[in-house]
Formats: C-alpha cells, sequence, structure tokens
C-alpha cells in the first residue's frame, strides 16, 4: 500500500482550536482544560494578547472518540462561558525536510502594507512563513510609531543563500526597513 494510500492512525485525529477572551480572561485555563478532559493531548498552541482581547490558537490530537468529545465541550463553552470559538478537524503539518528554518527581523518606521510587502516578498521566492509575530510601538527617543516583526521562514535547500539574503536586504534597503536574516538556533 502506498504511503498516501495508507490508513490514519486512529489514535492521531485532530482539532484545530481559535478561542478569543477579553483581556485579562484568558482562553489557556480553559482550553487546555476541556482538551485535557476529553482525553487528548495539546500537541501545538500559541498565546497571544493582541489589542484588549487574548487569543490561543491550539492544536488538539486524540483518538475519534476522544476529539468528539471536545467538540462537544467547546460548544458548551461557547454557548455557557461566551468565549468566541472556532474549531475544525484537520491533518498534522506535513514533513518537510527540505526546509532550512530561518528567522527574519525587521524594524521601521510604521506605515500601511509592510506586512503585505514582507508576505509579498517570500511568497514570490516560493519561501514559506511557518510564524510570524509583529507589533507596533512608539520609539522612546523620539516617539515615532514604529513596527517590529520576528519572521520564521522555511528556506527551500537548494536555494542560494547568500543570493536570497542579498536579495532581501537590497528588498528592506530600498523599502527602509532595518532587517536580518539568519539560520534559526536551536
Amino acid at each position: 500500500m502506498s504511503e498516501s494510500a495508507r490508513r490514519p492512525n486512529p489514535n492521531e485525529n485532530y482539532l484545530l482550536i481559535s478561542a478569543f477572551a477579553t483581556h485579562p480572561d484568558s482562553p489557556l485555563l480553559t482550553i487546555s482544560r476541556r482538551v485535557a478532559d476529553a482525553g487528548c493531548n495539546l500537541v501545538d498552541a500559541r498565546l497571544a494578547t493582541i489589542g484588549r482581547d487574548v487569543s490561543v490558537i491550539a492544536l488538539a490530537m486524540g483518538s475519534w472518540d476522544a476529539v468528539a468529545k471536545l467538540e462537544s465541550a467547546l460548544a458548551r463553552i461557547e454557548r455557557d462561558e461566551g468565549m468566541r470559538l472556532v474549531h475544525y478537524r484537520t491533518a498534522p503539518k506535513p514533513l518537510q525536510s527540505n526546509l532550512l528554518p530561518y528567522i527574519v527581523e525587521v524594524i521601521a518606521a510604521d506605515r500601511p502594507g509592510i506586512v503585505y510587502e514582507l508576505a509579498d516578498f517570500f511568497d514570490r521566492q516560493g519561501i514559506t512563513i511557518e510564524n510570524l509575530q509583529c507589533s507596533r510601538y512608539r520609539a522612546m527617543q523620539t516617539g515615532a510609531d514604529m513596527f517590529s516583526a520576528h519572521i520564521t521562514i522555511g528556506i527551500p535547500s537548494d536555494m542560494h543563500i547568500a543570493a536570497l539574503r542579498d536579495d532581501f536586504l537590497e528588498f528592506c534597503d530600498h523599502l527602509n526597513l532595518d532587517a536580518i536574516m539568519d539560520p534559526m538556533k536551536f
């Protein structure tokens, strides 16, 4: 039987959950408790306070019946606790052993469109953005609105990294972005 035709492991059913609550309430405790109570495992999770809200994005894994139990518990949370939730069944991330993890950091005077310009650059190069965190803040000395981004990218191993780095830094210079691109350190 081919690798792609193989049936999934019955204990590896995945549920992607996005939960939102108003600060200081955090959905983390509620979601992680329901995941454990249902007999599922929390495989991956992210928490961020954005604006006045706290968001949790979580990937739960378990047997088919445990994931079904978790889905029911999430519906009750949304109804009884007023938390905003979105959840659906998904699959694990495919292994991509040919990607080299790199970190990109960008700082610039804030203006509309910076995230789009960065995403467009990497997309045109065939590079995946694995993680992105960006924020706006005031510069301490000048009080100017500033933009900061921390991006994890996956560079195909057959790509010429020195040429990519040169192209990226030239792109950033053209847009007046201070940036670095370095290999991820584990």
